[in-house]
């Protein structure tokens, strides 16, 4: 039920971007559903295929493992409740429940993108320093990396996540969305909303520098990589970058999409498309390009599959 009486107190909110049309949310149940199993198998498999594999050890594929690990909880923040709210006639969520689906969602994906961020910077060392790369690259500052990046995303959302939960919520209370996002619960807040230009600034910036520093250590990666006598030392120079220079392109597109567009506003279905995308598709088709594009990854999984096998064989 949506509240115009701009005097009551708002306890939750109501999404409107789920599917209106007769039977029309079963039909995105069974394949969210199935898309959402094979998100949580298929990162989970490219990560105990790199902790299992003592050949996998090295800083890019620790990058890989510690992505797909990440991933399985950046989805978790949102699809469940988007399956619950498909199958329940009442799609809401408490104002309680959306700030810690927004923090965990967002502080994930932060995260993610800062990782993406390091794993860049990792092949560019690699690429065009490989002589240091060893002793550049240890694995202390590996590991470092890595808990920085989570950190880092998990903290910096904080002040943002605190402010917005001190906002006044007095009606209406429809988000125009599948999951809680920044923008439409601003617009929700019974105070000036003037802030949420602010808001989109600080994310613009946020995502330009990473997509930035991405681009110009493969501007680079990719000078130096033609500068290779040989063909073969230029496909495998390629080769080790096209994974995840396929999951940048992924992630980043979608984000930009969402993100990168200030007051421009979109039709309701279009933003609900690109929020699947976002939230959804971009996830499912990472652990695909992981274990299809790379040789090395399609060799640990067949291991870690045959291991498998023995453990769930019947003793004799």
């Amino acid at each position: 039920m949506v509240r115009n009486n701009r005097t009551s107190t708002v306890t939750e909110f109501l999404f409107s971007g789920f599917p209106q049309f007769e039977d029309g949310s079963l039909l995105l149940f069974i394949p969210l559903f199935i898309i959402y199993i094979f998100i949580v198998i298929g990162n989970l498999i490219v990560f105990f295929a790199v902790r299992m594999d003592t050949r996998l050890h090295n800083p890019m594929y620790n990058f890989i493992s510690i992505f797909s690990f990440l991933e399985i909880w950046y989805t978790t923040a949102t699809i469940p409740k988007m399956l619950f709210n498909l199958i329940c006639e009442k799609k809401t969520i408490s104002i309680t429940g959306c700030l810690l689906q927004m923090y965990f969602f967002h502080s994930l994906g932060n995260s993610e993108g800062l990782l993406l961020t390091t794993m860049a910077i990792d092949r560019y060392i690699a690429i065009c320093n490989p002589l240091r790369y060893p002793t550049i690259m240890t694995p202390q500052l590996c590991a470092q990396l890595s808990a920085g990046s989570c950190i880092f995303g998990f903290l910096v959302l904080l002040p943002e996540i605190v402010w917005i939960s001190t906002l006044p919520f007095c009606g209406p209370n429809q988000i125009h969305q599948i999951f809680c996002d920044f923008e439409p619960v601003l617009r929700l807040a019974c105070t000036d909303t003037s802030m949420i230009l602010l808001e989109d600034v600080i994310h613009a910036a946020a995502i330009i520098f990473s997509v930035l520093v991405i681009a110009v250590s493969y501007v680079r990666i990719i000078t130096v990589t033609l500068r290779i006598p040989s063909a073969e030392g230029r496909r495998k120079a390629f080769s080790t970058c096209a994974s995840h220079l396929g999951v940048f392109l992924m992630f980043y597109g979608s984000v930009s999409l969402m993100y990168l567009r200030f007051s421009t506003t979109f039709p309701p279905t279009l933003d609900t498309v690109i929020a699947l995308m976002f939230a959804v598709l971009a996830p499912f088709f990472n652990p695909i390009i992981y274990s299809l594009r790379n040789k090395d990854m399609k060799i640990a999984i067949k291991k870690l599959l045959r291991l498998q096998k023995v453990f769930n064989a019947p003793a004799s």
